[in-house]
């Protein structure tokens, strides 16, 4: 009668030793595999003739031609499907507009800001190829160190201005505003300002400086 044990043992088949067995099963597992890898390497040769997908405008490359309207001046700047006013205004005029500001690039502070066709709008928010053929105008275009904007004008003697940053924006902005109602009142003022920031918290010196900029501009009305 045997034991426990033995009665679990697997007689050898005969004529197969143990060392041969194990050979036998590994050789069926390498081929096992080389299978596998040919029929990867076939679905790989098939799904080369399938269609590829579009790139993402991320890896879109190559340039455009265009001119854009800046400050009454025709300015021919070449740049990619993807690249913004800003950006064109920036890095690829020469020489380059750099009044508007790059700060949160999320169509949020101002600071970017630009008037397009009379109207305050975001630089870092249009398309430099969907503006061609309107008006843009920068902080440059409104005045000259010898000869500042009404506008510009008030900022400096209000001290509207603190680090910098936002200020080309905000003159925009009230330019823009002011062209359109030099009699704005004070909440009219504030209310064409709120697509604006000032971090530096200047905004008492902003809208005393539009208020005063107003004041000029509807006696020169």
């Amino acid at each position: 009668m045997p034991s426990g044990d033995e009665s679990k043992r697997v007689t050898p088949v005969a004529g197969v030793s143990r060392r041969r067995f194990l050979r036998n099963v590994g050789a069926a597992a390498v081929a096992a595999e080389l299978l596998d890898g040919t029929a990867t390497v076939r679905a790989s040769s098939q799904n080369a003739d399938a269609p590829t997908v579009a790139p993402t405008p991320e890896v879109v490359s190559g340039t455009t031609a265009i001119t854009l309207t800046i400050n009454g001046q025709s300015r021919p700047v070449s740049v990619e499907p993807r690249t913004t006013l800003l950006s064109a205004l920036r890095d690829r005029l020469d020489p380059a507009i750099t009044g508007p500001k790059l700060v949160c690039d999320a169509g949020t502070c101002g600071a970017c800001t630009v008037l397009l066709d009379g109207r305050a709008v975001y630089g870092c928010s249009l398309l430099a190829i969907d503006v061609v053929g309107r008006s843009i105008m920068t902080v440059e275009g409104f005045g000259t160190p010898d000869k500042l904007s009404p506008v510009q004008a008030a900022f400096c003697e209000k001290d509207a201005m603190m680090c910098g940053f936002c200020t080309s924006g905000f003159v925009t902005t009230v330019t823009g505003l002011l062209t359109k109602n030099p009699d704005a009142s004070s909440e009219q003022i504030r209310e064409g300002c709120k697509g604006n920031f000032c971090r530096c918290g200047t905004f008492p010196h902003i809208f005393a400086a539009a208020e005063a900029a107003g004041v000029v501009m509807r006696k020169e009305s």
